[in-house]
């Protein structure tokens, strides 16, 4: 089944499933809840915000000069930088190095380019283990599920739902309570940590000028996962970039408002390098991997390179009416919600996944919600743009938007029939409309003709 088909299954399917929408519905509105506290701690929001987007501009329009800065400082510090076009690349070097330090187990930290690339199902086929560590990734690994969204992996599951996980897999009591349940994921991993080979980190932010890596998180796994084992691997995109270690105070802040209404996540860490001859702690080795992946694409339009500014907060999605009602699984790639509807189809291929784009009602909340403030309602529209330019855009859905613009622009051909015949004459325009909505009804006469009969005299 194509891509585009399988969408409009599962999203048909999620979005009638009560039990569902309910547990999306009580998750986002926490958030929501969450959230609007958080902004309570700014001063000029809307200004910060407004400085972030041209922090993010000023990185991915010089991004060169950063990842090239980045690597140099990286490479002084005693690490090592590998630049991967493609996850295929990523993925081998990461073998590479797993064989080179004999690894056979790995912990991972939560990492949304890992799930791009498809790491864990890639070491797998290698004999190779790959755990997760963050609660919510642990969760989804257990139960053989993608992460559902892209802060809060399990955020479709209920405690009963995550109880049944742990019942099947793990052997425990179907009634335990979400204290004990956490308690058992800790068992589960502890050890993990302190016998792996490998740790594996993404990485929140690129710090070219002291050759870092930023991490944020509120488990202590990732920091766990990078500390303990002999080498840490980081993957990270190459969009990740911001120009100072200076700016991490906005940046962090920022998403940990947007991402879970903190003031600050619990854990911000930021790892340089391998632990030096005089420290006792940290890994042995430290290596890089500058993921593109089809960002290069995205940086080549002047209009779409500000989907790349995004820092993975997670604020569109829980605005976003789409994916309120369908959830994350639907849309079948990493990056779902707005930001996954502008990115996505560039980074897994245009001519197969350029439907996303039609999964928008263009309504704008994410542009507003954006905290750097990427017009995410415009760059969607600039796909499907793009979508009808590269003639992806079936001939029906080309014919009736022709027809549409013409009577849209022609006042008499708007005004031509009764209401009647303009309700019958839009359903059958748009035959799926109603399949789950009630039918287009216009009103007898339109607002142009009851103007000329009342002659411009119309009560407010």
């Amino acid at each position: 089944m194509y891509p585009q088909e399988k969408f409009k299954l599962v999203s048909a399917q999620k979005a009638f499933n009560e039990a569902h929408r309910k547990k999306l519905a009580h998750n986002i509105n926490k958030y929501d809840v969450q959230v609007a506290v958080g902004k309570h701690e700014f001063k000029d929001l809307e200004n910060l915000k407004q400085i972030a987007h041209l922090k993010k501009k000023q990185a991915i329009d010089n991004l060169g000069y950063y990842l090239e800065t980045f690597e140099k400082n990286v490479i002084k510090n005693g690490g090592e930088v590998f630049w991967a076009e493609d996850g295929n690349e990523a993925n081998k070097y990461v073998l590479d190095i797993c064989k080179k330090h004999q690894a056979h187990l790995i912990v991972k930290s939560k990492s949304m380019v890992t799930e791009e690339i498809h790491l864990n199902d890639y070491l797998k086929k290698h004999a190779l283990e790959s755990v997760e560590t963050d609660l919510g990734e642990f969760i989804q690994q257990l139960d053989n599920e993608a992460p559902y969204h892209i802060v809060t992996p399990a955020m479709h599951k209920s405690k009963e739902d995550v109880a049944r996980v742990f019942h099947e897999h793990l052997g425990t009591p179907l009634n335990m309570t979400p204290q004990e349940m956490t308690m058992e994921a800790r068992k589960q991993l502890r050890n993990k940590y302190s016998e792996a080979q490998i740790g594996i980190t993404g990485g929140n932010f690129i710090l070219p000028d002291i050759g870092g890596i930023a991490v944020t998180e509120n488990e202590g796994n990732a920091r766990l996962s990078m500390a303990l084992p002999k080498v840490h691997i980081v993957i990270v995109g190459i969009e990740k970039v911001i120009p100072s270690y200076k700016d991490l105070g906005m940046f962090w802040s920022l998403l940990a408002t947007y991402g879970t209404g903190q003031k600050i996540t619990v854990y911000n860490t930021i790892a340089t390098a391998a632990r030096l001859p005089h420290e006792t702690d940290g890994p042995n080795k430290f290596y890089v991997i500058l993921l593109d992946n089809g960002r290069t694409k995205l940086l080549t339009d002047p209009a779409l390179r500000q989907g790349l500014y995004c820092i993975r907060c997670g604020a569109c999605l829980n605005t976003c009416p789409i994916y309120k009602s369908i959830g994350g699984h639907a849309y079948q790639v990493t990056y779902t919600g707005p930001i996954g509807k502008v990115i996505s189809p560039h980074l897994k291929g245009f001519d197969d996944y350029n439907y996303l784009s039609d999964a928008s009602s263009l309504c704008g909340s994410c542009s507003e919600v954006c905290p750097v403030k990427i017009p995410l309602h415009k760059l969607i529209l600039l796909n499907r743009q793009k979508k009808r330019e590269l003639g992806h855009a079936s001939t029906l859905e080309t014919m009736a938007w022709a027809l549409w613009k013409t009577a849209m622009l022609n006042r008499n051909m708007m005004n031509m029939g009764n209401g009647k015949l303009k309700s019958f004459f839009i359903n059958k325009l748009i035959p799926n409309w109603h399949k789950h909505r009630a039918h287009l009804k216009f009103p007898p006469q339109s607002f142009n003709e009851l103007f000329k009969k009342s002659k411009g005299n119309i009560s407010p």
